[in-house]
């Protein structure tokens, strides 16, 4: 970006009535603050046979309330938007609500560009969880942090390891169970396209080494209006697009926004999610 010191805001806080608090232990900036999120989740009646097998899970009707507890900040510099929290982030965490139990039981879930946690955390309500993210402003001590912070919802291992969209390789966590990871997922990772270039690239390194598996991306199209255009157009949108039809061996699909709604947050218009996965013969 051409102005690093330009800051912007989440829209979040306009939209949803989160209880907020000032941070008890502030870490590279005064402006540290702690959220909580209410969602819903439903509750989920497992049923024994009289052989002693496991039938098909069924939901009860009344869903479970829930919270999840977040240190983070309230405006940032665009290299650091990952310390805060964007609507991407609820989206995916509803997706995994919803659709949990489509994933292979002990499978691991990848997540890239964890930002806070939070959509981590909600995974490692399911499966172990590796979450990553490039090692700047304390953002893996603040992940870890707040993965400390909701033990009560972290029902399964959350490792935490940097991960440079910037670099070719993968880290030896990453590599170590690569064989178990059929889920990968990323929220708000578009907003620069020098690092939307890195993340798809890495996406394609996942997505070439076996066994088939799927990256689920949400993220939001930011409008601008531009006078060679004389229309409102979303640059960062249309370059995550022209990147993802440059990869090779993949099958690219925009998801329906169908799946209920756990987290209270808009779900505007511009707010979509795709599906990558790789296609092995």
């Amino acid at each position: 970006m051409e102005n690093d010191d330009y800051e912007v805001s989440s829209e979040i806080f306009e939209e949803g009535n989160y209880v907020t608090s000032t941070s008890t232990e502030p870490k590279i900036h005064s402006s540290y603050v702690v959220s909580t999120f209410n969602f819903l989740r439903p509750q989920i009646e497992v049923f024994v046979d009289s052989d002693g097998d496991l039938n098909v899970p069924r939901r009860k009707s009344e869903p479970v309330s829930d919270s999840v507890e977040i240190e983070h900040m309230r405006n940032t510099v665009l290299k650091m938007v990952g310390l805060q929290i964007w609507r991407g982030a609820f989206l995916v965490a509803d997706w995994l609500i919803a659709n949990h139990h489509t994933i292979p039981k002990g499978s691991y879930i990848l997540e890239l560009g964890s930002g806070t946690g939070l959509t981590g955390i909600v995974a490692s309500m399911f499966f172990p969880v590796i979450c990553t993210d490039v090692d700047r402003g304390d953002i893996l001590g603040l992940i870890r942090s707040n993965v400390k912070r909701n033990s009560n919802l972290c029902r399964h291992p959350v490792e935490v390891v940097e991960l440079d969209f910037m670099t070719t390789d993968l880290p030896p966590e990453v590599e170590r169970h690569l064989s178990e990871i059929s889920v990968v997922i990323a929220a708000d990772t578009v907003y620069d396209d020098s690092i939307t270039e890195g993340f798809v690239k890495t996406v394609q390194c996942l997505l070439s080494r076996p066994p088939t598996r799927s990256v689920y991306i949400a993220l939001e199209k930011r409008y601008v209006f531009t006078v060679a255009d004389l229309e409102s157009v979303a640059p960062c949108f249309e370059f995550f697009l022209e990147c993802l039809g440059n990869l090779e061996n993949v099958t690219c699909q925009e998801l329906q926004l169908d799946f209920p709604k756990y987290f209270e947050y808009d779900r505007v218009k511009e707010l979509v999610m795709w599906k990558v996965t790789s296609n092995f013969e």
